[in-house]
């Protein structure tokens, strides 16, 4: 009995440790005397110890932070930027095989590849097509981790900072716009004004006493109010009407 436990829980200890476990978001990547062999899906495996090892691997969507990257636009303007990458392995031997650390060596390219993107752009196209920005780093990105087994999903840009003279007349530039826009639609609305007030001052010249009628209405309207003070001026209508009146009686 001694020898049959003696013998019976080394081999339970050799078997547990020999035992490893994959997660469903992982996978195994199975070496035998250094050697490559295959990729272990997710479950219990047998790794003989000694002989042979595991190394897992994360295939979950990853998302890495780039620091702020001081960047020079086309148009020779400082910018900080920063940016959040997302990516995932898409093959999980070439991501250990092919780069010694996939993040940090994602983490470095994406560094890289904006600054240079936002070097080709000027700044007003930078703020205002971020999206367009985004999607040229995350090509660049893409492609170039290709060999290394990763799959860039998105790249976002989260924030860009400029230095406070150049915040400075940009807000000068905005508010030079938004008179231009008022100046604009005031004239558009003068216009429109004089085009209607021309088009009833000739139906009021066309009607024999309206133009009477219009006076007697806006009299109607100042007379609500008794602290105005009111100039009424005789239609040229009633003026004629007594010419004609004294040239019948001569």
């Amino acid at each position: 009995m001694e020898i049959l436990t003696t013998f019976v829980v080394p081999v339970l200890i050799i078997l547990f440790i020999s035992i490893k476990q994959i997660n469903e978001y992982e996978r195994g990547l199975k070496f035998q005397l250094g050697k490559f062999k295959r990729i272990l899906q997710p479950g219990w495996r047998l790794i003989i110890p000694v002989f042979q090892s595991v190394t897992k691997v994360d295939i979950r969507v990853k998302a890495v932070d780039v620091p702020f990257q001081e960047a020079i636009t086309k148009d020779n303007v400082s910018a900080k930027i920063n940016a959040v990458i997302y990516y995932k392995v898409s093959d999980a031997s070439k991501a250990i095989l092919e780069v010694e650390n996939f993040w940090f060596a994602v983490s470095q390219l994406a560094q890289t590849t904006m600054r240079n993107v936002c070097g080709e752009m000027e700044l007003d196209e930078l703020l205002a097509n971020r999206e367009s920005a985004a999607g040229k780093i995350k090509e660049i990105v893409d492609k170039a981790s290709d060999p290394w087994g990763i799959k860039v999903e998105s790249v976002e840009l989260k924030d860009i900072i400029l230095p406070d003279d150049m915040q400075r007349v940009i807000a000068k530039q905005a508010e030079a716009e938004r008179e231009r826009r008022a100046v604009i639609i005031k004239s558009e609305g003068e216009v429109i004004a004089s085009v209607n007030l021309a088009k009833a001052a000739g139906t009021l010249n066309q009607q024999a006493g309206a133009l009477h009628l219009r006076t007697l209405n806006t009299l109607n309207d100042l007379s609500s109010d008794q602290s105005n003070t009111v100039i009424f001026a005789v239609p040229l209508e009633i003026l004629r009407a007594f010419e004609r009146i004294v040239e019948k009686k001569d």
